[in-house]
């Protein structure tokens, strides 16, 4: 992928911090603006065609309680799964 250059002004803080993590894990500090620029866009994306993502009926509402309930279960029953 090409890349270009850029000038950005960030917060002395959001900088700092920066410096301390690229000092701390090795990583230059282009790679961390380079990461959250990468995030940036994609979370921004919009997408002109449709996803294709089905539509599951329960036959009955669900509630959003039920929904964590659920996942909670699934990641506690995982987590024991490697202790077995």
């Amino acid at each position: 992928m090409a890349r270009k250059k850029t000038t950005v002004m960030v917060d002395e803080k959001d900088l700092a911090l920066i410096k301390q993590a690229a000092a701390r894990e090795g990583r230059p500090e282009s790679e961390y603006f380079r990461e959250a620029f990468h995030l940036v866009a994609t979370r921004s994306r919009r997408w002109q065609e449709d996803w294709g993502i089905p539509i599951v009926d329960f036959g009955r509402p669900i509630s959003a309680e039920e929904v964590h309930r659920t996942v909670r279960d699934e990641i506690f029953d995982d987590e024991w799964a490697d202790d077995r």
